[in-house]
């Protein structure tokens, strides 16, 4: 009977210490990427098989840490051996599209509309070099690799990922999502595996000139989004 309740005392005493997977997506500064068993069409659909039950986080404070009401913005994140999986959902008061737009071509300046971004560094040794993905309401995209270290900055938005994105607007809910597929062996040298981190920050700009939202998941507390310093963390689980 004693050796019963101390292997009971033991086994509280583990489940106490040993912090839950989702526990530590708890962290302000960390999203958590779900594992899928297969890489998957994209819909742009929160409600999806693939992301219904899949927890994010939210980003709703200007890049210096003001609250932005009315574009409390979530972002989830999953992946495969091959592809990593971004989704916006994004509420907006005004729409500011692009007149003309094509899906068929890189939009250079696509951060000039409505637009949402995610940039990824893995290069730890520098984390000035990083990339930059973003999609528009509209279906437009546009994806760059950023070398912050050289004067003046390199934005290269020729270089091609060959990532893919969906976007579809809801009028009526005044919500428009935006679903990104980078391969990963585009953004990081390192074979994917549960555990492994990336650097990371999500990004929004909305709205016509008049009234402009910028949106920021962790804060830069400066006048540009391109500072790796705020990034915050991506683990793949």
């Amino acid at each position: 009977m004693k050796s019963a309740l101390i292997l009971c005392l033991l086994l509280l005493c583990s489940l106490l210490v040993a912090p839950h997977p989702e526990a530590r997506s708890m962290e302000t500064d960390l999203i958590i990427s779900h594992r899928a068993q297969a890489d998957f069409v994209l819909t742009a659909d929160p409600g999806a098989v693939n992301w219904r039950s899949v927890k994010g986080v939210i980003a709703e404070r200007g890049p210096r840490g003001d609250l932005t009401t009315g574009h409390r913005t979530e972002i989830r994140s999953r992946w495969t051996t091959e592809n990593l999986y971004i989704l916006f959902i994004c509420p907006y008061e005004v729409l500011n599209l692009k007149p003309e737009p094509s899906t068929t071509t890189e939009t250079n300046e696509l951060w000039n509309w409505d637009v949402a971004e995610v940039f990824i560094g893995t290069d730890y040794d520098n984390i000035k070099r990083y990339t930059e993905f973003q999609v528009s309401p509209q279906n437009e995209w546009v994806d760059l690799f950023i070398d912050r270290g050289q004067n003046p900055p390199s934005h290269d938005w020729q270089w091609n990922s060959g990532y893919e994105v969906k976007a579809r607007i809801d009028a009526g809910k005044k919500i428009w999502y935006g679903e990104m597929r980078i391969p990963i062996n585009k953004i990081d040298s390192r074979a994917p595996m549960a555990g492994r981190e990336m650097r990371i920050n999500f990004y929004r700009i909305q709205g016509p000139a008049s009234s402009k939202k910028h949106i920021a998941w962790q804060p830069t507390n400066t006048n540009t989004y391109h500072t790796p310093e705020a990034f915050g963390r991506l683990r793949l689980e």
